[in-house]
Order: structure tokens, then sequence, then C-alpha cells
């Protein structure tokens, strides 16, 4: 080939294009880097620098997939976000040849009994049947994936009539009735976008005895869309019922109480991930978002750590007998434990004026969040699981426990870890991550960012147009009723007919080769 018949073919395209392309594009990168005085290490070492800080974007996600085994990832392990999967998708817990959880000590384990419930000894109400649909497989090759989604009518595990919880029973003008044991916690329209808070409250409404806490971003259209009960959550900033001062809009407060979905009002005091008050980026605060909060659009939101007018105990206590007596319905608290002598000094306050909330949600230290800072997720607030016996222990010591429910939540995502908590002293338990996980989260933990990848943490339109509002509603449906089946397997295990009786007798804990009850813990 001469070199004008080289010039005159599509040899020549080809050659610019995997040759001079790429040659430019290094040379131009190299005297970028070369110059720039950002980073040292393209200064020094433009091509390897650069290499370098390709590996280091992707490394999460190559340790994701590739490199943790199925428990180190974090905040959830492989085998955590599966077990919600598994769950979601097929309804279904089974697994084969045994265990992957490491048996070793400082661990809490359900005891069973040697004369397990049979079935139909167990308290369960399976009627009405719930109308779902589940995934079923056809092939499951290395490079073919076939399934399909079929119809059921799936048992709901509702509690029966006597095991039914109600609060607010004594003090609330319309008292709230639990059938079931789960429900979600508190995730605000804004941190999530219209499509998965509107799939969540049509899972839920689905599935029936559970409910949807609004979070603190208010009371949105999108979580009445499903019929599911609402506890409405109100956090310092007042989003939702709020003056344009930001003062508290008792006139709104009781429109929205009166929305027959709207069962219970909860006052936030802290988060577990968060001991402070929300965060909300501007590019997240939509028009339609900053309606309902009842503030300004793309305007970066930080909401107050505390309620301005909520000093002490008494203040607080004060505060939960007017929010009740103006709505006649129940209220509770969400707090984050830290000095277990608050919480005995709010106990106290609580007897001498005899007002106390209906309910307090105590929120573990390892809860998630859209936003917050490092130094507050990693090492502020206790642990669910110290939490929750302290709150329990002084609400008994002062003659209380019997009058207020309590709510845990932090990780509680699998049948296991919810029946150890209510063992522990918990009525009710939230879930929030596992939710997300039911609804197409894949911890990208990217949610303060708005880009969230599967369209979940985000109000982008684009991104959330990848999430499918009816096939991921189905899946928190079944989600919810594989949770309280588990349970109610569980309750068997360990001898009992309901798991609203699981209790410290219930539970070990296996400290240095030997056994140790933590009913004497």
């Amino acid at each position: 080939m001469t070199e004008i018949e080289f010039w005159r073919t599509g040899t020549f395209i080809w050659f610019t294009i995997l040759v001079i392309f790429p040659l430019t594009l290094i040379m131009y990168l190299y005297i970028k880097d070369r110059n720039q005085k950002e980073h040292s290490i393209l200064r020094n070492f433009p091509i390897l620098g650069k290499i370098r800080y390709i590996f280091e974007k992707i490394g999460p996600e190559m340790r994701q997939y590739w490199f943790n085994d199925d428990q180190n990832g974090t905040p959830f392990s492989r085998l955590d976000y599966l077990n919600v999967i598994f769950s979601a998708k097929y309804k279904h817990r089974k697994i084969g040849f045994g265990s992957k959880r490491d048996f070793t000590p400082d661990r809490i384990y359900l005891k069973n009994d040697l004369f397990p419930r049979l079935y139909e000894e167990l308290c369960v109400e399976q009627a009405p049947k719930v109308q779902t649909r589940i995934y079923e497989i056809e092939d499951d090759g290395l490079f073919t994936r076939k399934e399909h989604t079929k119809p059921v009518h799936a048992d709901p595990f509702y509690l029966s009539p006597e095991n039914v919880i109600t609060i607010g029973q004594n003090t609330a003008r319309h008292p709230f009735t639990l059938k079931g044991l789960i429900g979600q916690s508190g995730m605000s329209y804004g941190s999530l976008g219209e499509r998965a808070i509107t799939a969540l409250s049509i899972g839920l409404g689905r599935a029936g005895g559970t409910w949807m806490n609004t979070g603190e971003g208010g009371l949105s259209d999108y979580h009445l869309a499903g019929q599911t009960d609402i506890i409405m959550q109100i956090g310092p900033a007042m989003f939702g019922v709020r003056t344009p001062e930001g003062k508290l809009d008792w006139e709104e407060l009781e429109k929205k109480a009166q929305i027959p979905q709207v069962k219970a009002i909860e006052l936030k005091l802290a988060q577990g991930a968060k001991t402070r008050g929300g965060h909300l980026e501007g590019e997240k605060v939509t028009p339609d978002i900053a309606r309902m909060r009842k503030i300004e659009p793309w305007k970066t939101v930080n909401s107050p750590n505390r309620f301005p007018f909520i000093k002490n105990s008494k203040d607080l206590v004060s505060f939960i007998d007017q929010i009740r007596s103006h709505t006649g319905l129940p209220v509770g608290i969400k707090i984050v434990v830290g000095h277990a002598e608050q919480i005995e000094e709010l106990a106290s306050q609580m007897k001498e004026s005899n007002i106390y909330p209906d309910f307090i949600t105590i929120d573990g230290g390892e809860g998630g969040t859209g936003a917050t800072y490092q130094e507050l997720a990693d090492s502020v607030g206790l642990p669910i699981l110290q939490a929750l016996p302290i709150v329990d222990r002084v609400l008994k010591q002062y003659g209380l426990r019997d009058q207020i429910k309590i709510f845990a939540s932090g990780k509680l995502i699998t049948p296991d870890l919810i029946a150890t908590t209510l063992a522990l002293g918990a009525d009710c338990v939230n879930i929030a991550r596992g939710f997300m996980f039911s609804v197409g989260c894949i911890q990208a933990q990217v949610c303060h960012n708005n880009t969230c990848p599967v369209g979940v943490a985000t109000t982008d339109q684009s991104l959330q147009h990848a999430l499918d509002i009816e096939e991921k509603s189905y899946r928190v449906t079944n989600y919810v009723l594989s949770l309280r089946e588990g349970l109610y397997n569980l309750a068997a295990a360990a001898g009992i007919d309901s798991p609203t009786k699981f209790s410290h007798q219930h539970i070990t804990s296996i400290k240095s080769s030997h056994s140790e009850s933590l009913t004497h813990a």
C-alpha cells in the first residue's frame, strides 16, 4: 500500500482511533497532571498516579463484589443484604448446608424449648390472605437468568386478638392498635424520592398490620398513597406543621391529625446516626418537597438539634401533653440513649407529673441516615442492645412500663435480630434500611449526594426512573410477611405461642466458653 493509498483508505481512520487519539490523550493528561498543584502523586507520576486514582475510585465496588466475604461488608454484609432480598423477592429464608454465622463468644443466642409449640398451638391470625406476587426462577445459568413473578395468596401472620398491641389505650382519645410487631422507621420524603416512598406505602398497606413513620420531613402525599397506618414524626424544625417563622402551626397540626391514616405522633429528640438536626441538600429541595415541608425550594436545610422550647424533662412532658390533648392521638418520643441518669430523670418527671408518652422509640447508635457527620455516626449514642435494657429497666423501676410501649431500631433486619430485641424489652421494632433494600437500595452510600444509582435516595427524576413502583411494592409486602412468619417460627422454637411473649428468659450470651443468661445480666 502506497502512502497515498494509506491516507485514502479507512485504515487511517482506525489508525487514528487506535493509536493517535490514545497517544494524544495520554500526552494531554501527562502534561496536565505534571503541572497541576493539587495532587503530589500525579505531579511526580502522572501515568501511574492516574491508574492509582482509578483503582481508588472503584475500590468500594471491587471490595463489595470481589474481595469481601459474605459477612465482612459494612454497614451491612452481603449476607445481610441477601437475607432481605430473598425475603422480598421470593418470600423465603431457606438456606442449605448450615449457617455462615460466626459462632464465637460475646454473641446473643435464642434458647429453644425442649418441647416446642406445634403450628396449630400458635396464637396467630391468618385471615384475610394477602394477595401479593413473588418471583419464581426458571433458569439460573452462568450467563442467563430467567425468572418471572406469579400471584400468591400469602398468610399475613397477624397477631391474634388477645395479643394485639394498643398504644394510648388509657391516654388518647383515638388509641392505635397494632396487629403486627414490625413497621417502617422514619424515612422522609426528600431523603428518599417520591417513587420509593410510594412503593413503601403501597407495599406496607397491602401487608396490613404494620405502619409507616414519615421521618422528620413530615407527612407527604406519597406516604398516604398506599392506605397504610402512619406515625407522623415531628422534628425540631417542625416540617409540615410549621409557620413561616418556624413555629409550631397548631391549626395545621390538627388538620393533619384528622387524616384517618395518621394514627400517632412521634416527637423526634434524636436519631441514632445523627444526634443532631437533620440535613437536606438544596438540590434535593424541589418545589414539591418545599411545599410539603413548608420551606423555601432549592435551599439547603439544617434543622436544629433540639426543640428550642424544650430544655428539660419538665418541658418535654408538658409538650407531650399539649400535643396529645390537641390532637387526640397517641404521642411518643424518639431518643438515643446516652446517660442512664438522664433516662431516670425523665422517668422521675413522668412519675411525678403523671404525664408520659404513649411510646418511646429507642434508636441505636448503629442506626442509619441520609446524611450526617462521621464523628456522630461512628461514636455517639449507645447501640440498641445496650440502650434498650436501660430504658426497659428504668421504666419498670418507676412503675411506668405497662403504660409506655417501647419501639426499637438499629440494623434489625432479620427475624432473629428482631426476636432478640423483643426479648430484651422492646414491644415493637422499626426498620429503615431493610425496607430500603426491598425497594432496590444497593448500599452505594451516596444518599447525601442526590446521586443514588437505583433511584431510592434521590429526587432526581432521571435516576428515579429505575424504580418501578408496582414491582418494588410487592417486595416490600413480601419482606414484611416473611419477617412476621420468621418471628412465629422462632416463637414456636422457644416454646411460646406468640412473639409478643419473648422475654429475657429466652436469650443467653456466651462469654469465655461458658453460658451466661441475660436474665441476670
